[in-house]
């Protein structure tokens, strides 16, 4: 995935002002409010076996060489029902890495959507977090008692340094799992933000609010709060900074692919952020190397190592999107092809490709629509796609729709083809409600993809 972050400045700043602290240390002791706080923030996980084991390992090394205060920031979404290894050791390797975590430094956790795929009971999972000695947040209510899942908000020491954490989940109830929908009462973002957000979070103190609303909520979120929070995005599987004033709003990528560590220095003072891509082919954590190899061996089955298909080279989450989007209008004749972004977890290995890794990357399967629509109309769609270049914030439409081709042939009338989720929520993917899709007959999504692999 590409990185972006426009906070080189500020690094450059901060690596200035910290060459001097060895001469100045002799002269005057070091205090709560000269040490700077350094989170380390990570979301949407969704059981990327194969690179949680390096990402843990990038956070042990990073901990280990710096002696400033630390913070652990984890923004929902740590499990991925469709994960069939995750779903059948029961969530082994992600609890091992949460309590890997909560060993180095204080860590605290957003629940998002993706929390109670493997325990339908989202109590559990908050117990059980907290008994490792993570601090959960939520703003999700329990519709069986009336009261909150775990509290929205927590005073958190990090060495000597206090932070206020607030957290917020998307109200976006259909992605959640089925079996756990009845259970939760989720108010909407940003009427929660509003209303409450202002009796938490304090000018005077580090502020660090974590919403796994999404771009769209978390936009109107942003005027809320004092000037200097750190607002952590997350659910759209985005990677980008964004500044306003001396306040910072990031998403920090998913699947494992990249980490976020922003340096705080104090209370309303702007955070330097530093972007940490994950390779696959780093050295995994000893933690957790064993037991993701042992675990794979144990639960995957014959059919899902069998090898479905071939890539020349490694594909990022966002090439084997716009891949897709090509072989579906190829399969279909359509003039352009659209897929969802969060349509996709990972991105595909070079060489042979398993079952397993194929459905790491296309998460869902699912029908092929078709419609038409005048040259126009396409225009205005197109704005929307492809988003994973350094956007405007205010441009962004949180998750997005990949087009391929570009740039089509110009003519009258086109014809377009998408999975049936896009076609169903098009008012969020193409950004209008009258696009008349038919279902075309006896092919589907993976069944598509898997034919342009082999």
């Amino acid at each position: 995935m590409t990185i972006f972050s426009s906070n080189r400045r500020d690094v450059l700043k901060l690596m200035a002002g910290t060459a001097m602290l060895p001469l100045m240390a002799a002269a005057m002791p070091a205090t709560a409010q000269d040490v700077a706080l350094r989170a380390i923030v990570i979301s949407d996980l969704h059981s990327a076996y194969e690179r949680i084991g390096q990402l843990l390992a990038a956070i042990e090394t990073r901990i280990a060489a710096d002696k400033a205060p630390h913070i652990i920031l984890l923004n929902g979404d740590l499990f991925e029902l469709g994960n069939a290894v995750a779903t059948r050791s029961a969530g082994e390797i992600e609890w091992t890495f949460l309590a890997a975590l909560a060993k180095l430094a204080p860590t605290v956790i957003n629940i998002g959507n993706h929390e109670p795929d493997i325990d339908n009971d989202l109590a559990n999972f908050v117990s059980r977090a907290q008994a490792l000695g993570i601090t959960v947040l939520s703003n999700i209510i329990d519709k069986r008692s009336g009261n909150p899942y775990a509290p929205s908000s927590a005073a958190v020491k990090a060495g000597e340094r206090a932070v206020i954490v607030a957290g917020l989940a998307t109200n976006a109830i259909n992605t959640y799992p089925k079996a756990t929908r009845e259970m939760l009462d989720i108010p909407q973002p940003v009427e929660w933000a509003k209303a409450n957000l202002p009796e938490i979070v304090k000018a005077d103190a580090i502020n660090i609010v974590l919403s796994h609303a999404g771009v769209v909520a978390d936009r109107d979120i942003l005027p809320v709060l004092p000037d200097g929070t750190l607002l952590v995005g997350g659910h759209d599987h985005l990677n980008f900074v964004h500044e306003e004033g001396a306040t910072r709003y990031v998403h920090t990528g998913s699947w494992c692919t990249s980490m976020t560590v922003a340096t705080i220095t104090g209370p309303g003072k702007a955070g330097a952020i530093e972007t940490v891509t994950i390779h696959r082919d780093a050295p995994a954590s000893p933690a957790l190397k064993t037991l993701i190899e042992q675990t794979l061996e144990k639960h995957l089955t014959a059919e899902e190592r069998e090898v479905v298909g071939k890539a020349a080279k490694a594909m990022t989450v966002d090439e084997a999107g716009r891949h897709v989007a090509h072989l579906i209008a190829a399969k279909t004749g359509a003039d352009v092809g659209f897929i969802g972004h969060t349509s996709f977890g990972a991105g595909l290995p070079a060489g042979d490709i398993r079952r397993y890794d194929f459905n790491a990357s296309l998460r869902f399967d699912g029908k092929l629509m078709v419609t038409e629509v005048d040259s126009e109309t396409l225009v205005q769609i197109l704005k929307r796609c492809n988003q994973d270049s350094n956007i405007p914030l205010a441009a962004r439409t949180g998750d997005y729709l990949y087009a391929m081709p570009e740039k089509p042939e110009k003519k009258g009338r086109y014809k377009l083809v998408c999975n049936d989720w896009s076609a169903t929520n098009q008012k969020s993917y193409f950004g209008r409600s009258d696009l008349a899709f038919i279902e075309v007959p006896d092919v589907k999504l993976k069944q598509t993809v898997l034919g342009g692999l082999s």
